[in-house]
């Protein structure tokens, strides 16, 4: 019984694969080739390129809700470790989104695959300040694992930075202030 199972559907495949490929009726693509598909549709805009960085980035800053951001992180695995110089941008509150630059600018990642350490780039000169050491670790919203850039070596020991790779090339993290009572959300960011 098998071997007559067998030689019917080899004969329905030949029977109606052959005559379509033969006729040029072969499946058509269905997407072109020079469009790039979204990774993640969040609505409202809120789109992540794994292909645009740039277009990520643009999303993440103005067109991601709170709750969307959140809904990105929380999707996202830890991803690779970023390794040297990363631009950044702060992405929430709005308020600092004009503000920030004049005094951070993004970070240098001293890692390796299993972390390192970093310094933050500061001033439109970029220099290096304020070191954080970076390892995995379970991330406060989720307890997944996480890249942390723990500040604990410079003078702002408080702060705690937790990032994920969204996309290839892009990170999007929470810079948390750890109080002795709690530990509250300063600023939300983007690297890449």
């Amino acid at each position: 019984m098998t071997t007559m199972k067998a030689r019917f559907l080899s004969t329905a495949v030949f029977a109606l694969g052959v005559p379509g490929i033969l006729l040029g009726l072969a499946p058509a693509a269905t997407a072109e080739p020079d469009v790039t598909e979204a990774a993640a549709d969040y609505g409202g805009g809120c789109v992540l390129y794994p292909e645009d960085r740039a277009a990520t980035i643009d999303s993440l800053r103005f067109r991601c809700s709170p709750e969307q951001q959140d809904a990105i992180f929380r999707d996202a695995d830890r991803g690779e470790v970023p390794m040297g110089v990363k631009n950044g941008w702060v992405t929430r509150p709005p308020t600092m989104q004009g503000i920030a630059p004049a005094f951070w600018i993004g970070k240098t990642f001293y890692t390796g695959p299993d972390g390192g350490y970093l310094m933050n780039r500061v001033t439109g000169a970029g220099l290096e300040a304020w070191p954080a050491n970076v390892y995995t670790a379970p991330a406060y919203l989720d307890g997944k694992p996480t890249w942390a850039l723990n500040y604990d070596p410079s003078p702002t020991p408080p702060v705690y930075d937790e990032i994920r790779e969204v996309t290839p090339g892009v990170w999007f993290g929470y810079s948390w202030w750890r109080g002795a009572v709690q530990t509250t959300l300063l600023l939300t960011f983007v690297l890449a």
